[in-house]
């Protein structure tokens, strides 16, 4: 298990510079114009995680394995996009996969970067994605609906679905995200959304992509944003993505040094995958030994046999029982010797819900 973000926004709002930065890697060719990006553009981002540096140094162990997100840079979009115009149609159905969508969006003004639309406003800017998003959605549910009316004739259980579907049909066709229709978060909506991997139901981050004078106090472009994610429950993070640009390379004392000298304290890599984790209830457990130190991304609720199961299929199947000592216990200890003789290693049965920094040793039958 991981965490899957798609990037989108129209082109030159700062996607391509932003991508190159999260991934620490110039993969994501930035040009002054439109369209530059003609290929999806995927890339493999550890998790920052201070903790594990400190389990290894514990156990002395030879290596680190942090969990990972998956970035995909999506080609710019543009009024429609959903009908083929410029390259984003050909990309849509990248995003269908992803856990969530990192939407951004251009708040700052420079003449030197070209706004297709020869303006700068997030709030239009949004729109049209959004226009966009949904008019793909609305191509999706209305093929399904149609394959279902035929088979309908011959399976009258067919019904409820087709009947949703309908309903989904009228709530796009209203300028809705899929999101706003509570009926999807029925038993028979969930399987809907399953099959038919909906865009606008999918969580949204906001990025807020301003320059280096756009870092301390909001602008006006910012507070319109964020104005909006809060009325409509999504999150919002502003980011440079010059700034970002700026941190490759750099050791993370001098990272900091750099952010802080902007009034920042957390890069936006940071910000952003903590966000995603925090927005779909992620969080991570360790595995600790020799070898490595490793981390694992369950989601919050997680019962033991299932966070065994996303190391391999089989210690889910054969799970016995967990060894577990809460992270803050470790580091207090220092060993997993003293940490079992202090009485803080407990042993966990199947009902056992892991918690964010668990160090889990799992024993289980073959």
């Amino acid at each position: 298990m991981g965490l899957s973000i798609g990037i989108v926004g129209l082109p030159n709002v700062g996607k391509s510079t932003l991508f190159n930065a999260l991934t620490k890697a110039q993969n994501a060719e930035s040009a002054n114009y439109p369209f530059c990006t003609i290929e999806p553009n995927k890339a493999v981002v550890p998790v920052p995680d201070p903790r594990l540096a400190k389990l290894v140094e514990l156990v002395n162990s030879q290596k680190i394995i942090q969990a990972t997100v998956d970035f995909i840079d999506i080609a710019g979009l543009v009024k429609g996009a959903s009908q083929g115009e410029g390259l984003g149609n050909q990309f849509l159905a990248n995003i269908r996969e992803c856990d969530a969508i990192l939407h951004v969006v251009r708040c700052f003004e420079n003449d030197d970067v070209i706004h297709v639309d020869g303006s700068v406003n997030p709030i239009r800017d949004i729109e049209v994605i959004d226009t966009e998003l949904i008019l793909a959605d609305l191509q999706a549910v209305e093929r399904k609906a149609e394959r279902l009316s035929k088979q309908i004739r011959g399976d009258k259980r067919l019904a409820p679905q087709l009947d949703l579907l309908q309903r989904l049909t009228a709530h796009l066709n209203t300028g809705k995200p899929a999101s706003e229709l509570d009926e999807l978060k029925s038993d028979l909506g969930q399987e809907l959304r399953k099959d038919l991997l909906l865009i606008t139901f999918k969580p949204v981050i906001f990025g807020m992509n301003v320059d280096e004078a756009g870092l301390g106090e909001d602008n006006d472009f910012v507070k319109q944003v964020r104005e909006l994610a809060a009325a409509r429950g999504a999150r919002s993070v502003k980011i440079s993505a010059r700034i970002e640009e700026e941190l490759v390379g750099l050791t993370p004392e001098e990272a900091q040094e750099f952010l802080s000298s902007y009034g920042v304290h957390e890069s936006g890599l940071d910000l952003i995958i903590r966000t995603g984790y925090e927005m779909l209830g992620l969080c991570s457990y360790f595995t600790a030994g020799p070898k490595e130190v490793r981390a694992w991304t369950i989601h919050q609720g997680c019962k033991a046999p299932q966070g065994a199961g996303v190391i391999h299929t089989d210690f889910e199947r054969g799970f016995i029982r967990a060894e577990v000592i809460a992270y803050d216990d470790y580091v207090k200890h220092g060993t997993e010797a003293k940490c079992r003789a202090a009485g803080v290693l407990r042993v966990e049965g199947k009902e056992y819900v892991l918690k964010d920094g668990d160090v889990v040793h799992f024993l289980f039958n073959v």
